[in-house]
């Protein structure tokens, strides 16, 4: 610190204290008058108390002599007399009682005052109506007992010594009261004295200070140069705005921006002729804002006078004005026309990555997600808020499978990879995509992070499952049918060796065995039968089937042989379409499927069919590979019983498979159902979880010939519907 400032500091507090003094003196003689104030009201108080007590004595006893002359004479005058002494007496006790009534200590003996002189006056009232009512001998006993004398000697007695009391407290307050005065008077002019000292050390110290004000305006005019070299030298655009809107200061760095050599040309103009006409509503706002003492940010576009267009970001701060107390507009405003155009860049880029029909997706190398588009919002189900951040293992995968980790090892050592994975969307499902990993690499070289470029192919592999399935049944039927010629061309010559046998021997024990072998060779052949219907596919006669009363009757089938424990529900609309094909057959495939569903559920459950009309699109058709464009009548079998893995689903059309114990079944049931579907143009679809249950739908064509018009004229109404 500079030795001025400690010079200006000891002023100013020598200045203070001078003050201090002054104010000092004022508060004693201030205290001094309130005091004497103080005792000569005291001394007015105890004046107006002896006053009052005096006043008692003569009208109490002029109430007593009225009241004995009026008790002698019955002289109605007397009366007059006695009855005004009495009030004159009753208010005297008032107005003392007033007197005291902020004195505790007076109040003490006035309260035994009070009581003395009413109960006097009580009793003459007394002796009053007694002399009016029974004459003077009735009171004549009492006027002379002693005991009325001693009444009224108490009470004047009481009244002196109170009256003496407070006649020695006047004189001691008067006495107080002069000593006051004298000590106020001699305190007045004593800090007369010092105050005027004061204040003419106060004016040499006013005029040292006001000098030393000067020496410091030069100073600050100084500062404020270089305050405004340090301003100008600012790389940012700095204005100073006052309240109606006009610019009041600007620097160099501004004037660089306005593309003006003087700050002339602005000062004093309206700040937003260089804002752009659908910026300046905001920037007004803004300035209002400010103005009322409100910090603000704001974006805008300027022209300078050259015709450059930029981009400004001003931070607006109030500067409150003390001389009146409004404020003015300090803005900072940073060109942020780089950063922009780097921006809508970014953004460009940003869209093209959303119009991708791709999932693209980057992470780090610690596999925390930083960029999701819209591709891989749709793909997943998350939005883009939802992930970044959040580890990509613990969001797609289940499990960490050595397929990834090899994946990983060989994007970090070779810089990309390709293949297939098994990721999981938002529902928990399950989708297969083809995927391609690029590693990014920082300005050092090291990773940095890896792009992710995912397509969806679950349609795709399932469709090539359905091909391979349908390829290996197609396989699978053509080495049944060798088989199964080759067993008839055995088992014929087996049966037709067996009836002779049953002819030669006619014993009861042969024909036991020879029939045992008969049946089993029957059933032998039946079995071939079943897997050449299969091989070959079904040939029938095909009619116009009705549906719905073949699900009537299946019904039935149901509810009067299947276990109670089964609780059976059926949703039959009586509108449903016809197909052509053989009634036969169809029952066959649907008391396939109910007794399976049934073995399902050995401990009970819930078993519904279903049936509804439906149409398949483009779409649809091709998601199934069997499925055509044209209308169904989709057969919903459904169970709750104990369900089938996956692996059971992929071979449960084959023939020979089966999932029951030995003897409970052939493995055909289902195999000859899917061959009479698929001959009458039809598919079957399989939904089933372990646990949950199995769904069958099975899809037969909806016919829309002629024929169909012959059977039910009302059928012709909903076939046009469909």
């Amino acid at each position: 610190m500079s030795k001025k400032w400690y010079r200006v500091q000891k002023l100013k507090a020598i200045f203070i204290l001078a003050l201090a003094v002054i104010l000092t003196n004022a508060v004693v003689s201030y205290s001094n008058t309130v005091k004497l104030i103080s005792n000569q009201e005291s001394v007015t108080s105890s004046y107006k108390v002896v006053t009052q007590l005096e006043s008692i004595q003569s009208p109490l006893k002029d109430t007593e002599t009225a009241q004995r002359n009026y008790l002698i004479t019955a002289d109605a005058d007397d009366l007059q007399t006695y009855l005004a002494a009495y009030q004159k007496t009753d208010s005297n006790i008032q107005i003392i009682s007033k007197l005291t009534a902020q004195n505790h200590q007076k109040r003490q003996w006035i309260s035994l005052l009070e009581p003395k002189i009413s109960n006097r006056l009580n009793i003459l009232e007394q002796e009053i109506a007694l002399r009016q009512k029974q004459g003077f001998e009735a009171v004549r006993q009492r006027i002379l007992s002693d005991k009325d004398k001693q009444s009224s000697k108490e009470i004047q007695q009481l009244i002196h010594d109170s009256l003496e009391v407070e006649q020695n407290l006047l004189q001691q307050r008067m006495q107080q009261s002069q000593a006051s005065s004298q000590k106020a008077i001699v305190t007045f002019f004593i800090a007369a004295v010092v105050d005027l000292v004061l204040v003419a050390l106060l004016y040499d110290l006013l005029w040292r200070y006001i000098r030393q004000l000067q020496q410091t305006e030069l100073a600050l005019r100084q500062s404020e140069n270089r305050l405004r070299a340090m301003i100008d030298a600012e790389p940012e655009c700095i204005e100073l705005i006052a309240g109606d809107g006009t610019l009041l200061e600007i620097n160099a760095e501004g004037l660089a921006i306005m593309e003006v050599e003087s700050a002339d040309v602005l000062i004093g103009k309206p700040i937003d002729a260089l804002i752009l006409p659908e910026y300046r509503a905001a920037f007004a706002d803004l300035h209002k804002s400010v103005c009322q003492g409100n910090k603000e940010t704001l974006e805008f576009e300027i022209v300078g006078f050259k015709g450059t267009r930029r981009y400004m970001e001003t931070h607006a701060v109030p500067l409150r004005n003390e001389s009146d107390g409004t404020f003015i507009h300090l803005a900072l405003m940073r060109d942020i026309t780089q950063q922009k155009q780097a921006e809508q860049k970014i953004r460009e880029q940003g869209l093209l990555l959303d119009v991708s029909s791709d999932a693209i997706l980057v992470r780090n190398i610690h596999n925390r997600i930083l960029f999701w588009n819209q591709g891989a919002e749709r793909l997943y189900g998350w939005k883009a808020e939802e992930v970044v951040g959040k580890n990509i293992l613990q969001l797609l995968y289940k499990d960490i499978s050595p397929q990834l980790e090899d994946a990983y090892l060989r994007v970090m050592n070779t810089g990309e990879w390709r293949g297939e994975l098994h990721q999981l969307t938002k529902e928990d499902k399950v989708i297969i995509v083809e995927s391609r990993w690029i590693l990014i690499r920082d300005d050092n070289g090291q990773p940095k992070s890896i792009l992710s470029v995912n397509t969806e192919i679950t349609q795709q592999k399932q469709l090539e499952a359905q091909l391979l399935r349908s390829q290996r049944l197609e396989s699978i039927g053509t080495l049944a049918g060798g088989i199964v010629h080759d067993l008839n061309n055995i088992l014929s010559p087996i049966l037709m060796s067996v009836q002779l046998l049953q002819k030669k021997l006619p014993d009861s024990q042969s024909q036991k065995i020879l029939q045992t072998l008969e049946n089993n060779v029957k059933r032998g052949a039946n079995l071939l039968k079943q897997v050449l219907s299969f091989a070959r596919g079904i040939e029938g006669k095909q009619t116009i089937v009705q549906i719905q009363p073949l699900m009537v009757e299946i019904e039935q089938i149901i509810t009067q042989t299947f276990p109670k424990s089964i609780i059976f529900q059926a949703d039959i609309p009586k509108n449903l379409w016809y197909v052509r094909g053989d009634i036969t057959q169809i029952h066959q495939v649907l008391i396939n499927l109910v007794v399976n569903a049934r073995d399902a559920m050995p401990d009970g459950g819930r078993l519904r069919i279903a049936a509804e009309n439906l149409v398949i699109g483009e779409h649809s058709a091709q998601i199934n590979i069997n499925a055509k464009v044209g209308s169904y009548v989709a057969i919903v079998v459904t169970d709750t019983g104990m369900g089938m893995s996956s692996s059971v689903q992929q071979r449960i059309f084959e023939p020979f498979f089966t999932t029951k114990d030995v003897g409970q079944g052939t493995g055909l049931g289902l195999s000859t159902a899917l061959g009479i579907i698929k001959n009458h143009g039809g598919f079957v679809n399989v939904y089933s979880q372990i646990g949950r249950g199995t769904q069958f739908t099975v899809y037969l064509p909806a016919s829309t010939s002629k024929e169909t018009h012959l059977l039910s004229p009302e059928l012709e109404s909903v076939v046009g519907d469909g």
